[in-house]
């Protein structure tokens, strides 16, 4: 005689809650944003170029020296801070310095 093949109950998921809460639009968790208005932050940066890092995150208020620049999408910049480490950072998040501020 021949197995007949299993068969099982549909899953006991939150359907039904989920279609209470249509007025909320259902995001991921592990959905990332983007700030789109970096991409206006180009600036007229060079190598060599003093700047602050602003913004949060790491070497926050620290002063650096332009390294690299990259012109992506969201234009950044490589950064060696004063400290030694390194970091690259977006335009938008960094600020030029007056030529003779900062240690020689």
């Amino acid at each position: 005689m021949r197995k007949r093949k299993q068969t099982y109950p549909p899953a006991r998921t939150a359907t039904s809650q989920r279609a209470a809460n249509r007025d909320v639009p259902f995001q991921r968790p592990t959905v990332v944003s983007i700030d789109l208005a970096a991409r206006a932050g180009g600036g007229d940066f060079a190598v060599g170029d003093r700047v602050r890092i602003n913004g949060t995150g790491l070497y926050a208020g620290e002063t650096a020296v332009v390294e690299a620049l990259a012109g992506t999408a969201i234009p950044s910049v490589f950064v060696r801070t004063d400290a030694g480490g390194t970091r690259r950072v977006r335009t938008i998040d960094v600020e030029k310095l007056p030529a003779g501020d900062g240690p020689a």
